[in-house]
This record gives C-alpha cells, sequence and structure tokens, in this order.
C-alpha cells in the first residue's frame, strides 16, 4: 500500500508542475501581440492549444485558469504586459475568459480520442469555435456593436493566424503529450 501512495504523491506533484509550467508558458506567450484593432493578436491560443491537448482536458483547464487568475490579480500577463480585473471587463475580457471553456473542449477531446492524430486540430477548431463565441458576445455586450460589425473584428481577421497556430500545436502536441506520458518523478 506504500508504494501505492508514493505513486499516487509523485502523480499530483508532476500534475501540479506541468500545470504550472503550461500556466507560465501562457503567461510568457500571451503579452506579446501585434495590434490590428480592438482585440489584438496574440500567442496566447498556440499555448492554450499547448496546455489543452498536452495536459488532460482538468491540468490543461487549471493552467488556464491559473494564468487568468494571475492576470486578474494585476500581474502583467495578458496582451500587452496588462494585468488587473479592469482587463477581463473590458472588450478582450471576452475572450480571456472564453480561453477557459476553450482549453476544457480541447482537453476533454484530445483526452477521449487521443490515439487518433485527426482529433488534435478538430478539438482545436471546436475550442476555438467555442473561444470567438464567448469574445464576441461579451465585445457585443460591452461596445454595443452589431453582430456583423463584431465579427468582422472579432473572428476574421483571427482566423488565418489561428488555423498556422492550430496546424502547428497539431504537430507539436501529440510528440509532447506521448512524452510526457512516459515521464515519472
Amino acid at each position: 500500500m506504500k508504494d501505492r501512495e508514493i505513486k499516487m504523491k509523485n502523480m499530483s506533484i508532476r500534475n501540479m508542475v506541468f500545470t504550472a509550467l503550461f500556466a507560465a508558458l501562457i503567461c510568457v506567450a500571451s503579452p506579446f501581440v501585434i495590434p490590428i484593432g480592438p482585440i489584438p493578436l496574440s500567442l496566447a491560443t498556440l499555448a492554450i492549444y499547448l496546455a489543452a491537448s498536452v495536459l488532460n482536458w482538468k491540468y490543461g483547464t487549471l493552467a488556464v485558469i491559473v494564468y487568468i487568475l494571475l492576470g486578474a490579480v494585476g500581474l502583467p500577463v495578458f496582451s500587452g504586459f496588462t494585468g488587473g480585473v479592469q482587463k477581463l471587463v473590458g472588450v478582450t475580457g471576452g475572450f480571456i475568459i472564453g480561453y477557459i471553456p476553450c482549453a476544457f473542449v480541447i482537453g476533454l477531446l484530445v483526452d477521449k480520442f487521443e490515439l487518433k492524430k485527426w482529433i488534435y486540430p478538430v478539438a482545436m477548431v471546436l475550442g476555438t469555435i467555442v473561444l470567438y463565441a464567448c469574445g464576441t458576445a461579451w465585445f457585443i455586450h460591452v461596445t454595443g456593436a452589431p453582430f456583423q460589425k463584431a465579427l468582422t473584428l472579432c473572428v476574421l481577421p483571427f482566423l488565418l493566424g489561428d488555423a498556422i497556430k492550430i496546424a502547428l500545436a497539431s504537430l507539436i502536441a501529440p510528440v509532447l503529450r506521448k512524452t510526457l506520458k512516459k515521464q515519472v518523478i
């Protein structure tokens, strides 16, 4: 029984370490942006795609929540090296909060079908659709913009960049996921 307890404790430590590492990756990637309008282009989604598809649904989603909490308390981890609750209630807040269901959807699908390589891009596309829905809905709520204008500002400029990030993450994630599963602390 003692060996099982030690193994469970090591798995918990391992999961905490990898969750923290992916939260840190998101924190490092997110502040760097290309300002293309009210919603900037950032590497946050790439880091979230990786966290959600490399870790399981629970720890990938937790890494995103840790990132958001760090930003909410004021650490400059959001776009443009900003932080604070005001960012969560501003025009980009729906996207930031939308990272949570995005990661959840990706992680859940990858966990269920991880041996199928096609699930990685499919899960990321579905997660991105959820992200766009959250971000666009919040943008409309905050700005009062009509739906068509919100789509033009919140979705269309990001389609190509997110497609590239999905392709890249779909190549990297299965390899990292397999490698991390082999690691024992």
